[in-house]
């Protein structure tokens, strides 16, 4: 089974529908049992981290995530759900995260002739994980965000907009990615399909 947490995230939807489309039967839910019985657990994200982060404190998933991870289950982040992995973020100061991996989310400085946020196509590099298997060439995928991971020994795929940063991580059971591989056409349901069968 498939788990996708409903935290009214805004991109269950399209999450689902990508999961459908490669012949799976997603359950959308915020129940404990249900999340620790899933063979891989997906948390989507688009909004703000400290809201977020409210949301999944209101419902009590922060403890019910924490029990999937440690259990060894594969667990994917996306775009928001990729920030909320780590311990803060700049957006939203003094509010913890869930702290899986250490260091601290950024904003895209501001510079000129660059907009912030970061939405379009980009390429992705340097792509060393299983969520990437068969890649042979950097390949386009859809980005929209104005924080980011700097890249570090978690980095899975770089990508450069204004200066490099962490496209994708994996670090044990831990994927994430900062783009929207439901977004993403074929090279996102690759994507997808990859981490089904991790």
């Amino acid at each position: 089974m498939i788990a996708v947490i409903d935290y009214d995230a805004g991109n269950l939807k399209s999450v689902e529908k990508a999961l459908i489309f490669l012949g799976e039967t997603p359950v959308i839910t915020r129940d404990r049992e249900e999340l620790l019985a899933a063979d891989k657990v997906i948390l989507p994200g688009v909004g703000a981290f400290g809201d977020a982060m409210d949301r999944l404190h209101q419902y009590g998933l922060v403890d019910v995530i924490k029990e999937v991870v440690k259990k060894g289950t594969p667990f994917l982040g996306i775009c928001l759900g990729l920030q909320l992995m780590f311990e803060s973020s700049e957006e939203s100061p003094g509010i913890e995260g869930l702290g899986l991996l250490p260091g601290k989310i950024l904003k895209i400085p501001e510079t000129p002739g660059m907009k912030v946020p970061h939405m379009g196509w980009n390429t992705i590099a340097r792509t060393n994980s299983g969520l990437f298997k068969g890649f042979t060439k950097e390949e386009f995928v859809y980005f929209v965000h104005s924080f980011y991971v700097p890249v570090n020994d978690c980095t899975a795929a770089v990508t450069d907009y204004i200066h490099p940063f962490s496209a994708a991580l994996h670090k044990g059971n831990y994927y994430a990615t900062q783009f929207h591989p439901e977004k993403s056409g074929s090279v996102g349901e690759r994507i997808l399909r990859n981490f089904l069968e991790l």
